[in-house]
């Protein structure tokens, strides 16, 4: 063999080598578990078997003592005839819509975890529609009133009559142009510019939702930068577009998605090292639960829900990756379609003193009505390149621009303005971690397992003793009057309007819903169960129905 046989490969090897070094160090910047590996999650999302449990199992699949089986039976099926009575009108027309309504089919679904669901979606009806809201309450078409801790999906910061009177007062401004597209209502000139007092940026540009907000985002900063890749955060959510949202619930696969861990130096060293990689995506909403799925009861199958917000390494972490992402040429995105505008009147920004270089807001910022905006440098934000005249990057969209949009957006801002605003977020964070100190000195006191998490007004609940039924806690929720979204107790979104009262009279409902929860047997003790022999327990339930082997598999 000559010795250029045996230098080529070698050559070879020495030219591949730094390629192999990024590719080792972004499988290691990933998170472990399933959260960080997007390919992964969705082969299993594929191969796992579906099965239910039938009557005996549902009551006793932990291997609870008989007694306490018949306790949980007899309770079930109490609710289910309790809740029927009570709110017929909205199960009806719940039942009836639900036969067209594909949303419907699904949050009914997946309120529980999928062992569970047939039998609860079948006998524990839940209601789907209320005719009224006022103050911190909702009302179903039969009058029965719920406390609201839905949050309108973090629309609702500041109370719902709040956003009535944003609502009707937009409408007014706006009523004399009506359905006009095009050409603008003189309100969209006040808007762009109290936005870009907010936001610290140049230029604005309106969509139609949040998930079209950070669409563009990611369009202009690929566009601008001419590189293909993003980088997210396991468990972030960003909308249901194209691979950004990863993993189970998209059908597309990861292109030109990196799922990397955070908080993380080995994300950091990625994003230091690769050239491929044109934004970052952060939703502050993660620093509640960074590096874990976003906390519902469809995936409580046993107590080991956690999460946890260190106010301080969060911000310590987003100012290391803005300064990694200024290095770099890598466009910093912050994803504020969720929280904007309740952490503090310049939203995430403003709370952890961290400027990012596009903004995207939705939710709250119009008043009521669905918008998305997006706030950039003005280097970021053109949609074309001056010396290539062809070479574009559109957005568009028929609503862009609403007038009724605009108008609740102007009276919105002018009132975010406002002494009265301003006064809203003075000490909330203190009087939020206060509330939620004395939620789980309660729960404690009570002897009851579950505690609450904070970020500001919105909350998650974990659970201290190992359980299967912890999801029964939402439907006993609502018998008490507490009114939920379809994730149940994994988060709880509470308005800014909520006083002391109001808050006392949640925290007796959430005592009244525990000790039900542990006199009717779902919170029973059970000799030798553990958060970790249960999901081994599901494990094998899983295999033995891949196999065949599980009755009515």
């Amino acid at each position: 063999m000559s010795l250029l046989e045996i230098a080529l490969p070698a050559g070879a090897l020495a030219l591949a080598a730094p390629m192999i070094k990024r590719r080792i160090d972004l499988s290691r910047a990933k998170h472990r578990s399933l959260a960080g590996h997007s390919r992964m999650a969705k082969r299993l999302a594929r191969w796992l078997p579906g099965y239910a449990y039938d009557e005996t199992e549902f009551f006793a699949c932990d291997g609870a003592a008989p007694e306490v089986v018949a306790r949980r039976r007899a309770a079930f099926e109490a609710l289910a005839a309790g809740l029927a009575e009570r709110h017929p009108k909205t199960l009806a027309m719940t039942a009836q819509a639900r036969e067209g309504l594909a949303d419907l089919q699904f949050t009914g679904r997946y309120r529980v975890p999928f062992q569970f669901s047939p039998i609860v979606s079948e006998r524990l009806k839940v209601g789907a529609f209320v005719q009224a809201a006022d103050g911190v309450t909702l009302t179903d078409l039969d009058g029965f009133r719920f406390h609201d801790l839905t949050g309108s999906y973090g629309v609702n910061v500041f109370g719902v009559d709040f956003y009535k009177a944003c609502m009707a007062e937009g409408a007014a401004r706006v009523q004399d142009l009506g359905l006009v597209l095009g050409a603008y209502h003189p309100c969209v000139a006040g808007n762009v510019q109290r936005l870009r007092e907010i936001s610290g940026m140049d230029e604005v540009s309106f969509h139609m939702s949040g998930t079209e907000a950070v669409m563009q985002a990611v369009r202009l900063a690929r566009f601008h930068t001419r590189k293909r890749h993003l980088v997210r955060f396991p468990g972030a959510y960003h909308g249901w577009w194209e691979d950004v949202q990863p993993g189970p619930g998209n059908p597309l696969p990861p292109r030109e998605t990196y799922t990397l861990a955070d908080m993380s130096e080995r994300s950091l060293q990625v994003l230091r090292t690769r050239r491929d990689i044109a934004c970052v995506l952060v939703n502050p909403l993660q620093a509640l639960h960074p590096n874990r799925v976003p906390p519902a009861d469809s995936a409580l199958v046993d107590s080991g829900r956690q999460a946890h917000f260190d106010r301080a390494a969060y911000t310590a972490w987003l100012q290391r990756l803005r300064e990694v992402c200024t290095e770099r040429g890598i466009v910093l995105i912050f994803d504020e379609v969720f929280l904007g505008f309740r952490l503090a009147p310049g939203g995430a920004q403003e709370y952890f003193g961290v400027k990012a270089d596009m903004v995207t807001y939705g939710k709250t910022l119009a008043g009521g009505y669905p918008v998305g905006v997006v706030c950039g440098r003005h280097g970021l934000m053109q949609r074309f390149r001056a010396d290539r005249p062809a070479d574009l990057c559109l957005a568009r969209g028929t609503f862009n621009a609403h007038p009724w949009v605009m108008g609740g957006m102007s009276v919105f801002l002018e009132r975010l303005q406002t002494p009265e605003v301003q006064a809203v977020y003075e000490g909330q964070d203190e009087r939020w971690n206060a509330r939620a100190r004395r939620f789980n000195e309660t729960m404690e006191r009570e002897g009851l397992p579950m505690r609450a998490t904070n970020l500001h007004s919105i909350w998650t609940i974990n659970y201290t003793e190992p359980s299967r039924y912890n999801w029964m806690l939402q439907y006993l929720l609502r018998w008490h009057g507490v009114a939920l979204s379809w994730v149940g107790t994994g988060r709880l979104i509470f308005s800014l309007n909520v006083s002391d009262t109001d808050f006392d009279a949640v925290l007796e409902k959430f005592v009244r819903a525990g000790r039900d929860m542990r006199e009717q047997g779902w919170w029973a003790p059970v000799a030798g169960q553990s958060n970790r022999g249960i999901r081994r327990g599901i494990l094998r339930e899983v295999i033995a129905t891949a196999l065949g082997r599980r009755p009515g598999a």
